[in-house]
């Protein structure tokens, strides 16, 4: 394995190319809501977009470890970003719907080995003393690229066509890429002892991954309490338009600024966590972040006006960057580098399958009783569940996990 940097250019340089592919990520979920929408006039075929990552995960995450975890993570980062260059370059010439989705596909499995990728490289670059910091200058370049990745797709719109629009957004994955030809390889690849990938070494490396689990049942026990509280904010945001303009009454305007007001606090979140993440002990950063950011959304099931909608949005933006950002650091520092991307790929399988279960259990609540009811009930449910998980992250005995080094 390659020697650590103990400086910042490698890590700023491998941020701005996360940050360049995050920006393209917006702007072609811009483009592609446009062009299904122009092809179908379906909103459920615009709907479809977003189940089309989850199912996708389900059929690729149980394996795609298996392989990452032999090979070069800086070659499979640089590989699917050209993979996604070439395809999303490809969706203007699609004849029909089908062949978009085909595409989708492709897109979602390439960011299928991409995501586990990118974690273990940056665990294996960055320094453990560094990662605190690291995480949360990379939530400011993702809260960033929330507000600007939108913006710029739909100020290009406006100027050209969408056509023209995904044919720019393919820089956005060739620069990241060409980024990585200055970023140091961190591990030594001797390609004739890469395994075969078989469904023997699959259901051998899913064993692995169980036994780590079960040796670090409290590592696994609060990621996984992590994973059903975004899967919670995941079913809230899945019926967000409904619920502020059917049920509190906003005009598709006033939403439309709400977005941009979360992505505001989100960014103002990440610039203060970016300044002050070395004064706050990791504990505290996930457990006041959680809580916060709960009561974020609490307030946002309870409203009933525009004020107290984005009161809600900016408070759950905020803090969820320190949520974020300390969750992933817990991450960094207590699964070991040699399978993390095994054990990534089976958590990220875990969340798929409970997103699309869950989303679809709160459209039948929905439909069984008032949506008003049934995000209250998902908030407060929420809540419980923090202070909970809060409690078990702040236990005295468990201070050795959330060590840091200074």
């Amino acid at each position: 394995m390659g020697k650590k940097r103990n400086g910042w250019k490698a890590p700023i340089l491998l941020l701005i190319s996360i940050g360049i592919s995050s920006i393209g990520n917006f702007i072609y979920l811009v483009a592609i809501n446009i062009i299904v929408y122009r092809l179908t006039g379906s909103a459920a075929a615009v709907a479809g977009l977003w189940i089309v990552g989850p199912l996708t995960n389900i059929f690729t995450k149980f394996w795609t470890g298996s392989f990452i975890d032999y090979r070069s993570k800086r070659q499979v980062m640089v590989t699917t970003y050209l993979i996604r260059a070439l395809f999303i370059g490809f969706i203007p010439f699609a004849p029909n719907i089908a062949v978009i989705y085909a595409i989708l596909i492709i897109l979602n499995a390439a960011n299928a080995f991409f995501t586990p990728a990118s974690v273990t490289y940056m665990t294996m670059l960055v320094p453990k003393e560094k990662r605190k910091r690291f995480n949360a200058f990379r939530s400011f370049a993702d809260s960033g690229a929330f507000i600007v990745g939108p913006a710029v797709g739909g100020a290009l719109m406006i100027w050209t066509s969408v056509e023209i629009v995904l044919w720019i957004n393919v820089l956005f994955f060739i620069i990241p890429a060409l980024l990585f030809l200055f970023l140091p390889e961190m591990e030594t690849i001797e390609k004739e002892r890469i395994p075969k990938l078989t469904i023997s070494q699959v259901l051998y490396d899913f064993t692995i991954v169980i036994k780590f689990m079960s040796d670090s049942r409290y590592v696994s026990s609060i990621y996984i309490a992590y994973i059903l509280l975004i899967i919670f904010t995941f079913a809230m945001d899945a019926q967000e338009v409904v619920f502020t303009q059917q049920v509190v009454g906003l005009t598709e305007l006033e939403y439309s600024l709400l977005i941009s007001i979360t992505g505001i606090g989100s960014v103002a979140g990440a610039a203060l966590l970016s300044i002050v993440s070395n004064r706050i002990p990791l504990k505290k950063m996930i457990a006041s972040g959680l809580i916060m950011m709960t009561v974020g959304y609490v307030i946002y099931a309870f409203s009933w006006s525009f004020a107290s909608v984005a009161a809600g949005f900016i408070i759950l933006g905020f803090f969820h960057v320190f949520f974020n950002a300390g969750m992933m650091t817990f991450y960094q520092n207590n699964i070991p580098t040699e399978i993390m991307g095994r054990v990534t790929s089976i958590y990220q399988f875990i969340q798929s399958a409970l997103q699309i279960l869950f989303v679809l259990a709160v459209g039948i609540m929905a439909d069984y009783f008032s949506l008003r009811i049934t995000i209250v009930t998902l908030a407060l449910v929420m809540l419980f569940l923090s202070i909970v998980f809060a409690a078990s992250v702040m236990r005295r005995d468990k201070e050795i996990y959330f060590k840091e080094v200074v």
